[in-house]
């Protein structure tokens, strides 16, 4: 890369009433990044000016610049205040971002009508929620969001490039935050985050963080092992709020798992994605634990099935779709939506399998995954894996992908995509020469126990992202068999996941559309009078309801626990009567339009 391209890595924020002034902290002597607090102009300067008693400033230490936002009268400048390694992509360094930083750059505001002040209020809270975003990755010398593979065949002069201009727009998590940079020519600044995760086994043990590095050994061989999990965010969101595509072929939940390994200087990578059903359908929150499938213009599904294929097929050569969704019931609709959209679609390049895995594997038998495997296998073999030898000259190169998919592309998908993966290794550690033509995993109890702590981690952390707690079924892929533990632990993590769908989840949703670009804060449209909750909506909440509906079913129980045979009828009135309550409040939620449910207010797309 040309040394003007390379990213500054030790910066120190300099925060003054009037402006913020990003130095360099190298001893480069490069300029600094000066930024208006008034307007949010941006310019570079040799150096920091001197300061005095009126302009005392407070200085940071900070490891970079994620960009700007603009709402209706300020400007928000987002940093990276708190960061640490985690251990290395191709030998490069690799950091997760553990603080995020708004800082306001809104003087202007003071001139403002007093409504525009309220709303700007509004919006700049949901900036709060953006700092306590989750999975967040960077490098300053190599491009996180392209594979192995992507990285290798670039040319020498797309290389020499600015980070930023290497990276593919659908993984950069803060692509719509560096526009403002991007403008003012700020390449040195602009720091291209990802979102998702990176885990390790590897023969470095000197890395301690949350993701866990091993050393790890097979016989006299060392291995080190990567997890790269890139998520898109065309149609980034929460569980509830961001299901199935839009019209353009995005799809909710979609994640490229990268599976590196290195060992005796060979390097090889195997990848595969998960994604919504690529067709419109929905979940409408309602206080049912699970609430009705929908089909959004079902006209539309073959359309929008095909534009997503077509990107797919562009990206990774072949693909291989397997549907994981249960054959009957709700689920049963979306799969045989899908499957008919498919009949159209598939052929040589493109294939459609479902698999019903509750039906076939139950809540137990996850190794009757070995039926899908064996379906399977050929289309592996066929498109395979990249690997460099030790010189590092290409051997092979992947021509195919296998996109999986259940409901939410979480539980299911995570125990699928961790067999595929285990399969995968096992046949390049035997291309590589490291196995014998029988050998698997399992030859080896302490590589085998750390592999299954890297899936595990792995499905938790893209299970947080979309769902808000960790992978169902992640005991399975922990330890290779269901637990006692691990069921509780599921149950736990249904409820949950029911609480923040229905009462949580929709702010958040209105940050990450404010922060990705999919919703554009405008003056005429968003100066509109917010209505006022009235009535019961104004003191409808998640402890409100809960307390009814609890109470309700404790009425019930209590009333048949004591109905004795003279008083059988007289007690089967009062539970017929708590039971109609909770009905009753189920159906009255549906009629007020959710009114107990956090919604997204931002509904419109961004243009």
């Amino acid at each position: 890369m040309d040394s003007r391209n390379k990213l500054h890595s030790r910066l120190r924020l300099w925060e003054f009433p009037d402006q913020y002034i990003i130095e360099p902290a190298n001893g480069s002597g490069a300029p600094c990044l000066d930024i208006s607090r008034v307007d949010a102009s941006m310019k570079l300067i040799d150096q920091v000016g001197e300061c005095d008693s009126l302009r005392v400033p407070k200085i940071h230490p900070i490891s970079g610049v994620v960009g700007m936002l603009k709402l209706l009268a300020g400007s928000y400048l987002v940093v990276v205040t708190e960061s640490e390694r985690v251990g290395s992509f191709l030998g490069h360094p690799i950091f997760k971002i553990t603080s995020l930083k708004v800082l306001p750059c809104d003087h202007s505001l003071k001139n403002s009508p007093e409504e525009q002040k309220k709303m700007e209020t509004e919006f700049s809270k949901l900036l709060s929620v953006a700092e306590k975003t989750t999975g967040l990755f960077f490098s300053y010398q190599v491009n996180l969001t392209l594979s192995s593979q992507r990285l290798h065949d670039l040319g020498a002069e797309s290389k020499s490039l600015p980070l930023w201009r290497q990276a593919e727009p659908r993984f950069l998590w803060n692509n719509y935050m560096l526009e403002v940079l991007i403008d003012n020519k700020l390449d040195q600044f602009l720091l291209p985050v990802i979102q998702g995760n990176i885990l390790f086994i590897s023969s470095f043990s000197h890395f301690s963080s949350i993701y866990s590095t091993f050393e790890t050994a097979i016989g006299k061989d060392i291995v080190d092992i990567t997890l790269i999990a890139r998520r898109c965010t065309r149609r980034n969101g929460t569980r509830m709020w961001r299901r199935g595509a839009d019209a353009d072929g995005y799809v909710a939940n979609f994640v490229e798992t990268e599976q590196i390994v290195q060992m005796n200087g060979y390097t090889s990578s195997f990848v595969q994605v998960r994604g919504s059903m690529p067709f419109m359908w929905e979940q409408i929150v309602d206080l049912t634990y699970k609430p009705k499938f929908e089909i959004v213009q079902p006209e539309e599904a073959t359309r929008i099935a095909e534009r997503h294929f077509l990107d797919l097929r562009k990206k990774y050569g072949s693909v291989l779709a397997v549907d994981l969704v249960n054959k009957h019931g709700g689920e049963g609709r979306l799969s045989e939506k899908f499957a008919s959209v498919m009949q159209h679609i598939t052929g040589d390049e493109i294939r459609y399998l479902h698999f019903d895995f509750h039906q076939i594997c139950g809540h137990i038998h996850f190794e009757r995954l070995s039926i899908l495997y064996e379906q399977i296998e050929g289309f592996l073999e066929q498109n395979g894996y990249f690997l460099l030898n030790e010189k590092g000259d290409k051997m092979k190169e992947q021509l195919g992908v296998v996109r999986t998919n259940c409901i939410d592309c979480l539980d299911r998908t995570n125990v699928t995509q961790s067999m595929i993966g285990r399969k995968m290794l096992e046949l390049q550690l035997r291309r590589i020469g490291v196995f014998g033509a029988e050998e698997t995993i399992r030859s080896h109890p302490n590589f085998d126990e750390r592999y299954k702590i890297l899936w595990a981690n792995h499905g938790d952390d893209v299970s947080i992202q979309y769902s808000g707690t960790p992978a169902l079924k992640g005991d399975f892929v922990r330890y290779g068999h269901r637990t006692a533990q691990g069921v509780l632990k599921d149950g736990w993590s249904s409820l949950r996941r029911y609480y923040l769908n229905n009462f949580a989840d929709g702010t958040k949703q209105d940050a990450i559309d404010l922060l990705q670009g999919h919703y554009i804060v405008a003056v005429n449209r968003d100066m509109a009078p917010v209505p006022q909750k009235g009535g019961l909506e104004a003191v409808a909440n998640f402890p409100v309801a809960l307390a009814v509906v609890l109470l309700s079913f404790w009425f019930a129980t209590m009333s048949m626990k004591q109905a004795g045979s003279d008083y059988k009828h007289k007690h089967l009135f009062f539970s017929l009567l708590w039971t109609g309550i909770c009905v009753g409040v189920a159906a009255l939620v549906r009629a007020n339009g959710r009114i107990f449910c956090n919604r997204p207010r931002l509904h419109k797309p961004r243009g």
